[in-house]
C-alpha cells in the first residue's frame, strides 16, 4: 500500500513538473515573438480635386508695324497672379495620370514702348495681360503622399493693349484674348486625407494678333509670352 501510494506521489511530481516546464516554455515563447507592426497606409491620388493658388507672373513681347517692319521690345514685366484650379487624377501603382484647368487673373499695368516715327506721325503702344487660363495633362510619380509632375496642353491669356498716334491723338484700344501653348512642373504634398499643397511653375507660349490699324499702320503684338510660378492649396475628393 506504501509502495503504490509513493509511486502515486512520484507520478504526481513528474506530471507537475513537466506542466510547469511547458509553461515556462509557452511563456518564453510569448516573450520574445515579434509584436505586430500595423502596416503604414500608401496615400492614393486617385480622384476629383479643386483649389485655389497665387503667385507671380513675368510677361514679354514686341509690337511690329506694317510701315517700317521692325520690332519694338516691350520689355518683361511682373504681375501678380491669383485664381484656382480643378482636375482629375488616375493612380496607377505610383504613376498618376491627370487632367487640369486652371483660370488666374493677371494683375499687370500697362508696358509702353518708345516713341516711332511713322512719316510726319510719332506712335507708341502698350498692352498688358489680364487673365490667363489653361488646360493641361499631367503625369507623375508618386512616392505615398508626395508627387512629382510634368504637365503640358493650351493656353488662353486676356490682353488690353492700344495703338496711340502721339501726333494727332487718335488711339486704337483692342481687349483681346490669344491662344496657344503651355508646359509646366511642380511638386504636390497631401499633409492630411484631404488636403494638398504646391507649388508650380508654368510657362505659356501665345501667339501674336493684330492690334489694329492707326493712320493707315497696322501694329501686330508678337510673342506676349508668359512664366509664373505658383504655390497652391487642394482638396481632394477621395
Amino acid at each position: 500500500m506504501h509502495i503504490v501510494r509513493g509511486i502515486s506521489v512520484s507520478l504526481f511530481a513528474l506530471a507537475t513538473v513537466t506542466a510547469g516546464t511547458a509553461v515556462a516554455a509557452d511563456l518564453q515563447r510569448q516573450a520574445v515573438k515579434a509584436p505586430i507592426v500595423a502596416p503604414i497606409p500608401v496615400f492614393s491620388w486617385t480622384g476629383f480635386y479643386i483649389g485655389a493658388n497665387i503667385g507671380g507672373a513675368w510677361a514679354g513681347g514686341s509690337f511690329t508695324n506694317s510701315a517700317l517692319g521692325g520690332s519694338v521690345d516691350v520689355g518683361s514685366t511682373g504681375a501678380f497672379v491669383g485664381g484656382g484650379q480643378f482636375g482629375y487624377n488616375y493612380q496607377v501603382n505610383n504613376i498618376v495620370f491627370g487632367i487640369e484647368g486652371t483660370i488666374d487673373g493677371v494683375g499687370s499695368s500697362d508696358k509702353t514702348t518708345t516713341p516711332i516715327i511713322i512719316g510726319p506721325n510719332t506712335f507708341n503702344a502698350s498692352g498688358r495681360a489680364t487673365w490667363d487660363a489653361t488646360l493641361a495633362g499631367r503625369l507623375g510619380i508618386a512616392a505615398n503622399n508626395w508627387l512629382f509632375y510634368a504637365k503640358g496642353g493650351g493656353a488662353f491669356v486676356g490682353f488690353d493693349s492700344s495703338v496711340n498716334n502721339l501726333t494727332t491723338g487718335v488711339s486704337i484700344s483692342n481687349s483681346h484674348s490669344q491662344g496657344g501653348w503651355m508646359a509646366g512642373a511642380g511638386v504636390e504634398w497631401a499633409f492630411a486625407p484631404h488636403w494638398s499643397a504646391k507649388l508650380e511653375y508654368d510657362y505659356l507660349g501665345i501667339n501674336g494678333e493684330q492690334i489694329g490699324t492707326n493712320t493707315g499702320t497696322t501694329f501686330t503684338l508678337n510673342n506676349p509670352n508668359i512664366q509664373q510660378v505658383t504655390v497652391g492649396v487642394n482638396y481632394l475628393f477621395h
